[in-house]
């Protein structure tokens, strides 16, 4: 009887460990992702323009995956009205202010920002019943808030702080709280996530070209040197490998582990941006970093207490 009873814990820690990875991939594509969109505004690549054709670029590369692998997404009803509404609130809608920001408060901000969805994500996890109540985790997500919290307080209260810029960044984490709880709560069933993520960012390619037609909007790229078609590629690569990691955290992890890919990214993408990039670090950084770090611990042992019990 001992292989019976012990093969469902091995699955739940070949499951956690899968889920780990995960996030740790999702995250430092994210810290990526928001340095190359500050290296594109340096090239005079608007953010629409650039995510645009980087989200195009990630869409053909998951296709192609989904395409040679025999899964590629199924096209109903139900799976549109997935893929469209997955696609304003995790990609089209969230990357395009911040992408927009990133020139205005720096990616240092954008990326600590983006750390904000763990308590949002939390108290809708806990509405909804995807997860219980357990304290460690609770205090994880407001451990993880509060360092948010610093550096958001120091950069309103500086000098000429550029306040739209920073409360529309703000209200960035809001769409990818609402994105973690609505792929979670309405997976189509018996889709694979190799599946769902070319159709995701199908759609938001449509959107953002939609909206480059607009008055006033473009999705132009200056040609007159290689470095915007690098750097668009770049992105584009990053972007494939960071929504299908996505989608398999989002299916191993639930809601709330996912929510704290935005902290592991800015573990990585602010060190990227004050070493590599010359940024001046936000005030309040090693504050901040302290507490978001100090969340992301109690987060992942609060998870691993739940599924060992």
């Amino acid at each position: 009887m001992a292989p019976i009873t012990q093969e469902p814990q091995r699955r739940t820690d070949k499951t956690w460990l899968i889920a780990l990875l995960s996030l740790l991939g999702t995250g430092a594509c994210i810290g990526l992702s928001t340095n190359l969109a500050k290296l594109a505004d340096s090239a005079n690549i608007s953010a629409l323009a650039f995510l645009a054709w980087s989200i195009l670029g990630a869409t053909g590369v998951l296709f192609t995956v989904a395409l040679l692998r025999g899964k590629l997404p199924p096209f109903n009803l139900r799976t549109l009205e997935y893929f469209i509404v997955a696609a304003l609130v995790t990609v089209a809608g969230s990357n395009l202010i911040f992408f927009s920001a990133i020139p205005e408060v720096g990616v240092s901000f954008v990326t600590l920002v983006i750390t904000l969805p763990p308590l949002m994500t939390y108290i809708g996890a806990i509405a909804f019943k995807i997860e219980r109540f357990q304290i460690m985790r609770a205090a994880g997500v407001l451990t993880a808030l509060i360092g948010t919290a610093v550096l958001a307080i120091n950069k309103l209260t500086a000098p000429d702080a550029p306040v739209f810029w920073i409360l529309l960044a703000l209200t960035g984490p809001v769409l990818l709280a609402i994105g973690n709880l609505y792929r979670t709560l309405c997976w189509p069933v018996g889709v694979t996530a190799e599946a769902l993520a070319p159709g995701m960012l199908g759609a938001a390619t449509l959107m953002l070209f939609t909206i480059g037609l607009l008055p006033g909007f473009s999705t132009a790229v200056p040609m007159d040197n290689r470095l915007p078609l690098l750097l668009i590629l770049t992105q584009a690569t990053v972007f494939a490998l960071q929504f299908l990691l996505l989608f398999v955290l989002q299916k191993s992890g639930g809601p709330i582990l996912i929510s704290l890919m935005g902290a592991v990214g800015a573990v990585i993408g602010v060190p990227i941006a004050i070493y590599l990039l010359g940024e001046a670090p936000p005030e309040g950084l090693i504050l901040g970093s302290v507490f978001i770090a100090a969340g992301i611990a109690l987060v992942t042992l609060g998870k691993t207490a739940t599924t060992s019990r």
